[in-house]
């Protein structure tokens, strides 16, 4: 992630060190506090890296959703990498006094159908429907290896994701009121495009309250993915690192073309 970074956008990385307190590319690996600012960093360097590119539609993935509504005009930069440290902050001492909280993932043929059940049986979330083969349950750690079992009896792979708590579920609901009200002191434009959020899977009406949701809703990535395509979108552009959203677009789509940065 560091090279993207110092190669397009090297006054992004000075500017994010400043606002967590140290180089988060250093820390990534201990914890969402570093890994969303240097994720979102990455992110921008990579939209500049292929000419900040401008589609008719935009959306991200959680904490890609920031660095989505700056390509659309409607947040600054600066704003957005403020928000993000804020977020990767407030995320993991929200998963640390909850204590217990995990994440499972559920990989194989019909996980986006089967998730749900599992969850209800087992009192969990579906934190992340990212694509048919592919859903993120979220919850208490206890919870995790019965889940687990009764996914593999399904036909599942089950996996214990190394995580600081139970993202995208309502164990991080401590987490939402600084949050809501550092949104509250963030100005906000008209996005140029449409900007869908990953929390209704259909373009932003409510820009603040849905990034506050986004903290405990699931990410409603396999939706939002069809409802782009639904729309009339047929070429998928990835400027974050990796290629994690690329591959789930092809397990989710057919016949749209997929770039990275």
């Amino acid at each position: 992630m560091r090279e993207i970074v110092e190669q397009h956008r090297p006054d992004l990385h000075e500017h994010v060190t400043a606002i967590v307190g140290e180089d988060p590319f250093a820390r990534a690996a201990d914890g969402t506090r570093f890994a969303q600012p240097a994720i979102l960093c990455a992110s921008l360097a990579g939209w500049e890296a292929l000419g900040r590119p401008q589609g008719d539609l935009l959306a991200g993935h959680s904490l890609g959703e920031l660095g989505a509504l700056v390509a659309a005009g409607a947040l600054g930069e600066s704003d957005a990498l403020e928000l993000v440290a804020l977020r990767g902050r407030l995320m993991q001492q929200a998963g640390e006094t909850a204590g217990d909280g995990g994440m499972l993932a559920l990989l194989g043929r019909g996980a986006a159908e089967h998730a749900p059940g599992l969850a209800d049986a087992h009192g969990l979330a579906v934190a992340n429907d990212n694509s048919p083969q592919q859903v993120v349950l979220s919850g208490a750690r206890g919870a995790l290896p019965a889940a687990a079992t009764d996914a593999e009896e399904l036909g599942l792979r089950a996996m214990t994701l190394s995580v600081t708590g139970a993202f995208h579920s309502p164990m991080m609901a401590s987490a939402a009121p600084e949050f809501a009200a550092a949104l509250e002191r963030v100005e906000l434009a008209e996005p140029a495009v449409p900007v869908l959020s990953a929390v209704t899977a259909a373009p932003f009406d409510d820009v603040r309250g849905r990034l506050v949701e986004a903290l405990t809703s699931p990410v409603r990535w396999r939706e939002t993915l069809l409802a782009m395509h639904a729309l009339g979108a047929e070429r998928f552009v990835e400027v974050g690192p990796g290629r994690v959203l690329t591959g789930l677009a092809k397990r989710t789509l057919a016949d749209v073309e997929l770039v990275n940065a």
